[in-house]
C-alpha cells in the first residue's frame, strides 16, 4: 500500500469515519512491522497527555489536523513514516491516548481505566483494563501483543478459531440489567448471557487441554463438540462438564440454587473439591438439576425446557413462581429497582408470559389478577397495598 493510502485509512481511523472494509485494509496494513512499530512508539506516550490537553477545543484541534494533512496531495504523497509518526502522535495528543484506546482497542497497554457507566456492556482484557462495548457500531478485538482476534458486531463478539495457543489468557464480558450479549468463542461454542451476568473466558483455547470457563449469572451455551477436550463451566463451587451440548445455567450469586437445564446431550456436575468421574451425577435432556450452595446437595426433575430458555427470544415465562422471585427477574429485565412493600404478595405464586410488554404493562397485568398498587418513577417502582 502507497504511504498516502495508509495515510489516509489512519486519519478515517482516527475520525471514526472508516468503513468495515477501510478497516480491513487497515489491519492488512499493520502487518508490516515499520508500520506496527510507529503505532505502539506513539502508544508509549505517557497516559497523563489526556489530563494535560484537555484544556484545548479538540473538535477544533482535529479538523485543523486534518485540514493540514489533506491540504494538498502532493505533500501527503512525500510524507515519510517518520513524519506521518509526528502527526500521528499529535492526533494522540489532541484526542487523548483514552480517545484513542476506547474507540478502537488497538493495544491493550494503557493505564487500567474503570467504567463508571454500569449500564454499559463491557469487556475485562487480561491485564485488568476495560472496555465499553457499543452496540451500535463494529469493532476488532485483539489480544495484548496486537494481533486480531475477533470482531465484535452489535451485540455479539466472534472469536478467530484457535488451538495454536502455547498459553491461556483470559477476557471476561459483563452483561448490565437489562441487556443480553452473546459469545462465540474460539472453538465455535456459543454462549448467550442474560441480564446481569458476566462469563470468563480464553481468548483462545489450547488444544487437547480442558475448555474451562467461568460463569456469574445465566447463559444458555451451545458448546462445540471436542472428546479430547472436554468444557467445563464453573458456577460458585460447582463445576458442570460436557464435551458437545445445549443447556441453560442460571448462577446469579444472590440466588439460593444452581439450575441446569439440558436441552441436548449429557452433562455431568462434580463440585471444585473433587474431579469429574464415571460416578459423577449426570443430567439427561429435557430435565433440570437444582444445586443447593448451603447443602451442596442436588436434585433433578423433569421440565419443559422451554420456560428456562425463552429469554434468548426476548420472552421472560414464570411458571407457579412466587412474587419475590419475579421480582428480581423483572428488575434484571427491565433494569429497574423494585420495592416490595406489600409482603403478603410475595409467597403468591404465578404464571405469565411476557415479551414485548413494558414494565409498567407488565406490573398491571400482575394488578389485575392479584389487588396491589404501584408506582413508577424513573427506573424506580414502589408497589403498596390496595
Amino acid at each position: 500500500m502507497k504511504d498516502s493510502g495508509f495515510e489516509n485509512l489512519v486519519v478515517k481511523f482516527l475520525t471514526h469515519s472508516i468503513s468495515s472494509k477501510e478497516l480491513d485494509n487497515l489491519n492488512s496494513a499493520l502487518k508490516n512491522e515499520d508500520c506496527k512499530q510507529m503505532f505502539r512508539s506513539q502508544i508509549q506516550i505517557d497516559y497523563t497527555t489526556r489530563h494535560i490537553m484537555s484544556q484545548y477545543n479538540k473538535n477544533k484541534a482535529k479538523q485543523e489536523l486534518i485540514r493540514k494533512i489533506r491540504k494538498d496531495k502532493r505533500t501527503v504523497k512525500m510524507l515519510t513514516l517518520y513524519k506521518f509518526g509526528k502527526y500521528a502522535a499529535a492526533v494522540l495528543l489532541f484526542f487523548g491516548l483514552g480517545y484513542f484506546y476506547w474507540n478502537h482497542n488497538f493495544y491493550q497497554n494503557t493505564s487500567k481505566v474503570a467504567i463508571e457507566n454500569t449500564d454499559q456492556i463491557t469487556l475485562e482484557l487480561s491485564d485488568g483494563t476495560v472496555k465499553t462495548i457499543s452496540e451500535a457500531s463494529s469493532a476488532s478485538v485483539y489480544n495484548k501483543k496486537g494481533d486480531r482476534v475477533g470482531l465484535q458486531q452489535g451485540n455479539q463478539i466472534i472469536y478467530h478459531k484457535g488451538g495454536k495457543a502455547k498459553e491461556i489468557v483470559f477476557n471476561t464480558v459483563s452483561v448490565p440489567y437489562g441487556k443480553r450479549f452473546v459469545l462465540i468463542l474460539s472453538d465455535g461454542t456459543k454462549a448467550h448471557l442474560n441480564s446481569g451476568s458476566s462469563l470468563k473466558y480464553p481468548v483462545e483455547f489450547m488444544k487437547g487441554k480442558k475448555r474451562k470457563v467461568y460463569l456469574q449469572g445465566e447463559g444458555y451455551f451451545d458448546v462445540a463438540k471436542d472428546e479430547t477436550s472436554p468444557f467445563i463451566i464453573t458456577a460458585n463451587k460447582l463445576n458442570i462438564q460436557v464435551l458437545g451440548t445445549k443447556f441453560n445455567l442460571s448462577a446469579y450469586p444472590e440466588d439460593p440454587n444452581i439450575k441446569t437445564v439440558l436441552v441436548e446431550g449429557s452433562v455431568g456436575f462434580f463440585e471444585e473439591s473433587t474431579k469429574f468421574n464415571e460416578e459423577s451425577k449426570r443430567l439427561i435432556p429435557g430435565h433440570m438439576a437444582v444445586w443447593g450452595k448451603q447443602r451442596h446437595a442436588i436434585k433433578f426433575k423433569e421440565v419443559d425446557t422451554d420456560l428456562y430458555t425463552g429469554w434468548m427470544d426476548g420472552k421472560i415465562i414464570f411458571s407457579h413462581m412466587p412474587f419475590k422471585a419475579i421480582v428480581k427477574k423483572l428488575e434484571r429485565n427491565y433494569n429497574v429497582t423494585i420495592n416490595n412493600s406489600y409482603e403478603q404478595l410475595n409467597e403468591v405464586r404465578f404464571n405469565a408470559s411476557f415479551d414485548t410488554e413494558t414494565i409498567s404493562q407488565v406490573l398491571e397485568a400482575f394488578s389485575k389478577n392479584y389487588a396491589m398498587k404501584f408506582t413508577v418513577k424513573g427506573s424506580r417502582i414502589t408497589i403498596t397495598k390496595p
